[in-house]
Order: C-alpha cells, then sequence, then structure tokens
C-alpha cells in the first residue's frame, strides 16, 4: 500500500513562489569519451518555469544533463512504498499523465512525483508528448526525493505514422513498419533514461487487425529483450478487436486506456471484459468529457459532503469502481487534493456507499 511519510502542510510551506537563487553549485565530472558533464542546483521560482537556467527551470535539451531543482522542494515529500515492478501497481491508483505539457512537462513530472504521484504515463509522440522532459523530471525526482527507479511506473507508448507530425517522427517515417516499432521503444528508453519501460502501450489499433497484431508481435520482442515488462493498448473502443488480440497475443495485454465517455457507452461491456480477464482499465477525458455532471447540484454537494471536490469525487469515483484515472492538472494544489484522495482510498476508507455509487453512475449516465 502507498503511504507517505511526511504530512501535507509542509508541501504547502513550500509553494512560496518567490523564492531567490541561493545556492549555485558546479559540479563537473569527466565522462566517457573525454566529455564533461555539468549539474546545476538552483532554487527557482516555479511559476514562471522553464525559462532559461539562470531562472531555475528543469532544463531538458537533450545535449545536456543538467538539473534544476527548488533546494526547498526536497524535504517535504519522501519516497513510497515501492511498487511490485513484475506486476501492475496495485489499486487504488492514480496516474499522471504529460500530454500537452509543453515546456512544463519536467518541472510538472517533479511536482507531481513530489506531491506523491508514482504512477507516470507519457508517449513517444513528440507532436503531443515531451518525453525526454519526462525522463529528466523523474531523474531529478529521484535525485532530490530520495526515490528509487523501482519506486517509479513509467508508461509510454508507440505511436503510429498517422498520430505523428511528419516533421518531427521519433523514427524513420519510410521503415518498415516492425523497425518503427523497435526504433520507438529504443527511443523512448533513451528519453526517460531507463533501461526498462514498465508498460508499452500501442497508442491506437492500426488501420486493420493484421497490422495491430503485427506491431504487437513486435512488442512482445521487448518483453522477451528485458526492455519492457508490460503490454497494453489504448483507444480501443471495440470489444471484437479488443477479444482478439488479446486471444492472439503470446504476451497478454495488461492495460487496457481509453476515454471515458458517453459516446462509447463509458466502454461499459469492455470494462466487464477487462475485469474477466484481469486487465487494467485506465481513463482520460476523465473530468473534460463529463463537465455537465460535475457542476450538477447534486454532484457538488455530494463532494461537499465527502470533503473533496467535484473533480476528486469523480477520481474516488473510477477508483472505487476499481480504474486506474489519469489525472493531467498543472496545479500542484490539485495534484495535492489526488494525491489524497488516492490515499484516503488506499488506507482502506470506503469513500462511497454503493448507493452513492449508483447516485453518480445516474448522473453521469453510466449504465448499470
Amino acid at each position: 500500500m502507498v503511504v507517505p511519510a511526511v504530512a501535507k502542510s509542509s508541501r504547502k510551506h513550500h509553494r512560496n513562489r518567490h523564492c531567490d537563487v541561493f545556492v549555485v553549485l558546479f559540479v563537473s565530472v569527466i565522462a566517457l569519451g573525454g566529455g564533461w558533464l555539468s549539474i546545476k542546483f538552483l532554487g527557482r521560482d516555479t511559476s514562471t518555469l522553464p525559462q532559461s537556467s539562470s531562472e531555475g527551470g528543469i532544463k531538458s535539451d537533450s545535449s545536456s544533463s543538467s538539473s534544476v531543482i527548488d533546494e526547498e522542494n526536497t524535504h517535504v515529500r519522501v519516497p513510497l512504498t515501492p511498487v511490485n515492478m513484475q506486476s501492475m501497481p496495485e489499486q487504488p491508483h492514480l496516474i499522471y499523465g504529460t500530454a500537452w505539457k509543453k515546456d512544463d512537462t519536467a518541472d510538472l513530472v517533479y511536482d507531481a512525483l513530489h506531491a506523491g504521484f508514482r504512477y507516470i504515463d507519457t508517449a513517444c509522440q513528440p507532436k503531443h508528448y515531451d518525453e525526454p522532459a519526462v525522463g529528466y523530471g523523474w531523474k531529478v525526482a529521484v535525485e532530490k526525493l530520495g526515490l528509487t527507479r523501482e519506486d517509479i511506473y513509467l508508461q509510454t507508448k508507440f505511436t503510429s505514422l498517422q498520430g505523428q507530425d511528419p516533421h518531427n517522427t521519433p523514427y524513420i517515417h519510410d521503415a518498415k513498419l516492425e523497425n518503427q516499432v523497435r526504433q520507438s521503444v529504443h527511443a523512448s528508453l533513451r528519453n526517460l533514461q531507463t533501461t526498462y519501460i514498465d508498460t508499452l502501450l500501442l497508442h491506437s489499433p492500426m488501420p486493420t487487425i493484421y497490422e495491430t497484431l503485427k506491431v504487437w508481435k513486435v512488442m512482445e520482442e521487448s518483453i522477451e529483450a528485458g526492455k519492457v515488462r508490460n503490454l497494453g493498448i489504448s483507444n480501443c473502443y471495440s470489444v471484437e478487436d479488443f477479444r482478439t488480440i488479446y486471444q492472439e497475443a503470446k504476451v497478454k495485454p495488461r492495460v487496457l486506456q481509453n476515454r471515458f465517455y458517453q459516446k462509447s457507452n463509458f466502454d461499459s461491456e469492455l470494462r466487464r471484459l477487462c475485469d474477466e480477464l484481469d486487465v487494467q482499465y485506465q481513463s482520460f477525458w476523465t473530468l473534460s468529457a463529463n463537465r455537465v455532471a460535475l457542476a450538477s447540484e447534486e454532484w457538488k454537494s455530494m463532494a461537499h459532503a465527502k470533503k473533496l471536490t467535484p473533480q476528486t469525487l469523480m477520481y474516488a469515483y473510477m477508483m472505487t469502481l476499481g480504474h486506474i484515472p489519469l489525472s493531467g492538472t498543472k496545479d500542484v494544489n490539485h495534484m495535492d487534493e489526488d494525491v489524497d484522495v488516492m490515499m484516503r482510498l488506499q488506507r482502506g476508507e470506503e469513500i462511497l456507499s454503493k448507493a452513492e455509487m449508483e447516485t453518480l453512475s445516474s448522473l453521469l449516465g453510466v449504465p448499470s
């Protein structure tokens, strides 16, 4: 069970956004081949980061390994109990999603880990994700928060050409499909600065089930090579396709990550199938696709009674169902709130009764 060792009050104190640079330490070491590695530790004003290194952002330029962190930010949250990396994270859990974070990615990954998130989702898709910055963010967290690689669960994705910016692909765009997958996995390992990926997702099914299975077979090679520990798929809304992948795969999918919204009938049949097959269901668009329900007076009233926000009530609902929602917040206070509800559930607290779950399902329009 994931339990932090320090209370939240000290975290909020560190969020004075106007700290001055107070320590500058340059440590230079000779790297293999005679290169120099320069590491900087500076205080930072996180409200405007990342900017130039003199103003303290976590730098993630591929030509440099410099990392800049708020010194006050390093003695507040301490490591959570490690997740068993040979299996999926125990539930209930939350994932920090890094899509569309752009230049803030490294800082936000650090902030999320500092708040208590331990599960980070990204993709080898420069169009929407900054995977190298995710690598910098978690590496700095390891250094500054006393974490280890085994404390952090890194999930990334292979994205086909259809989902890439044609001018910025992470693999040779005219390579054979199988080699695109291999090159993408190699790029992810390099970008994330890790020797293994906890879960590799196929970002979406390929145009045909034949191509999907071809990609899956290459993804299985990464499992056999020890580069990846679990496989899954995202944006798969066809029960038939998911069943086929599961039946044909040598390495079975452990994750299905989909939008949780009315258009897909909230994946009711797929979620039942996931329960049947012991597949972890992850949700995204969990808040943005359900704004009407979250804005209703009945929803807000229940959230207030539970000492939650409408958003964290939604996360409590999903985790009570046994699912793992993604949170993509950029607000550190919201990160704290998200982690708090996760921890309440992990401690065994029953936040929502069966009747309350039925009420929320009705407000959302989730089939019973």
